[in-house]
């Protein structure tokens, strides 16, 4: 059976240690999150967008952003990032969530619509993009029920900070599926993280950008970054997932002292 309701939440907040107000900068006097917002917006799995940003006085412009765009917002914790999806999932009712990080300002919605036909389709608790994907088009997307529960029995802090990764640690609980991509393209970094990511995605944008009738794909990416060494050189030794490898690597010192 095919469910078709679909509720992308985006967390999004200014105070990045390593790039702060980073889903804000502009390019082309316009805001990275915009961006996303306006790409989702072509998938056809996606009925509805939410913003999930926290209580503090700092992301108040993105919440006017995310009002201006027409979209709902939930505020909640800043460190307790798990309860604040899960809050704003249960206040839009959603029984299907797409976890979108606002880092990521050039999602392909093709990719995202990719992920959720396979969930469908294979009655699963949690599908995910695996790190075959280019870092920056990462997807996923699970079950409210699957939410509720990690919501419930998380206790590490990095399983607080990092929504999804008590489904990764309890495999047993969940049936889980890491899609990966048919052809290697991890070399590839348009996530903005730190100030030589935004110089890449404001490359592509810059060059890329098409206006709002029309999105360029993954594909379109790749070829201007092979054919622009120089941009596509900037930030190609940063870390993939820095963040979440550090919030785990804590947790593990934590219960070794």
């Amino acid at each position: 059976m095919m469910e078709t309701k679909v509720t992308t939440i985006i967390q999004a907040r200014m105070t990045s240690t390593r790039l702060p107000g980073k889903v804000l900068m502009e390019v082309m006097a316009r805001p990275l999150l915009s961006y996303q917002i306006e790409r989702l917006r072509f998938s056809r799995r996606i009925d509805e967008i939410v913003i999930a940003t926290t209580t503090n006085i700092d992301d108040d412009p993105v919440a006017e952003l995310a009002t201006k765009e027409g979209l709902t917002v939930y505020r909640g914790s800043e460190n307790d990032v798990l309860d604040r999806y899960y809050q704003a999932a249960r206040k839009s009712g959603c029984e299907n969530v797409m976890r979108i990080t606002a880092d990521c300002p050039l999602i392909d919605p093709s990719i995202c619509d990719q992920i959720a036909e396979y969930f469908f389709h294979h009655t699963m608790d949690y599908v995910h993009t695996g790190q075959s994907f280019a870092e920056g088009v990462d997807c996923e997307i699970f079950t409210f029920a699957a939410l509720e529960k990690a919501w419930k029995d998380s206790t590490l802090k990095s399983e607080r900070e990092h929504v999804t990764l008590y489904f990764r640690n309890h495999p047993e609980l969940f049936t889980l599926m890491t899609i990966e991509n048919a052809i290697d393209d991890s070399k590839y970094r348009i996530t903005v993280d730190r100030q030589e990511d935004y110089l890449v995605v404001k490359a592509i944008i810059e060059n890329l950008y098409k206006g709002n009738n029309e999105f360029f794909k993954i594909e379109e990416i790749k070829t201007f970054l092979e054919l622009n060494s120089e941009i596509f050189a900037m930030n190609k030794d940063i870390v993939r997932n820095e963040g979440s490898l550090k919030s785990i690597s804590e947790d593990a010192q934590a219960h070794t002292t």
